[in-house]
C-alpha cells in the first residue's frame, strides 16, 4: 500500500518487490515448518530406509554449510560413525538445523565438531548425534526450553540483525521423536553441545 500510494520509479518498485519476495519466502518457510511440526504432533514416524553411514550423511550436510562456516571463520570435524536405518531427508534436516546454529554462535577460529556415538547415548539401542561449538555458553535456565517452539535464548549471544523464527530446534526435537529418540543439550565453560538420539533399529 505504501509503495502504491504515490508515483515511484521502476527501480524503487523493483526494490519493493524484491523486499516483499524475501519476506514472503521467510513466511512460507515458517508455514512449512509449522505444518511439519503439526504432522509430527499427530504421530508421524520416520520412513527408515536401508542402514546407512551417518558420517556419510553428515559430510553431505557439511558440504551445504561450507560457505557459511567459512564466512564465520569456523573449521569442522566429524568424529565417529554408526550405520543406522534412518529417514535420510529428516536426518539431514535435523543436522542442518544444528549446524546452522553452530555457524551463528561458534567463536571465530574455533572448530565445530559433529560427534556420532552409540556409547554416549542413554541406552545401547540408541545412537547419539551431537554438534559441539565453542562460544558463549547458554544459561542453565534456558536449556530445558531450548527445543520449545519460538523460544529464543540467542538475542544477547549473536546476530541481532538476523531473523530466525525459533522453530529450528523444535524441528530437531520432532525428528528425534519420529526416530524414537530424544533431544540432548548441555552448555558450560564455553562449550555448547546440542543434538539428538536415534533408536538404532
Amino acid at each position: 500500500e505504501v509503495a502504491l500510494s504515490r508515483e515511484r520509479s521502476n527501480e524503487a518498485l523493483r526494490e519493493t518487490l524484491v523486499s516483499n519476495l524475501e519476506e514472503m519466502q521467510r513466511l512460507s518457510a515458517m508455514v512449512n515448518d509449522m505444518l511439519f511440526l503439526a504432522q509430527a504432533d499427530r504421530g508421524a514416524v520416520a520412513r527408515r530406509g536401508e542402514p546407512v553411514s551417518l558420517a556419510t550423511l553428515a559430510r553431505q550436510v557439511v558440504e551445504f554449510h561450507e560457505a557459511a562456516l567459512e564466512e564465520a571463520g569456523l573449521a569442522l570435524r566429524i568424529d565417529g560413525d554408526a550405520t543406522v536405518a534412518v529417514d535420510e531427508a529428516l536426518f539431514k534436516r535435523a543436522l542442518s538445523n544444528l549446524l546452522g546454529n553452530a555457524a551463528r554462535f561458534g567463536e571465530r577460529g574455533s572448530t565445530v565438531v559433529v560427534r556420532i556415538s552409540a556409547e554416549l547415548a542413554a541406552t545401547p539401542e540408541q545412537v547419539q548425534v551431537v554438534v559441539q561449538n565453542q562460544g558463549q555458553s547458554i544459561a542453565n535456565e534456558h536449556l530445558p526450553r531450548l527445543f520449545d517452539r519460538f523460544f529464543r535464548a540467542d538475542d544477547s549471544r549473536c546476530c541481532p540483525e538476523e531473523q530466525h523464527h525459533g522453530l529450528g530446534l523444535a524441528i530437531v526435537a520432532a525428528i528425534a521423536r519420529m526416530h524414537a529418540g530424544r533431544t540432548v543439550a548441555e552448555s558450560g565453560d564455553g562449550l555448547t553441545r546440542v543434538g539428538f538420539t536415534l533408536a538404532a533399529r
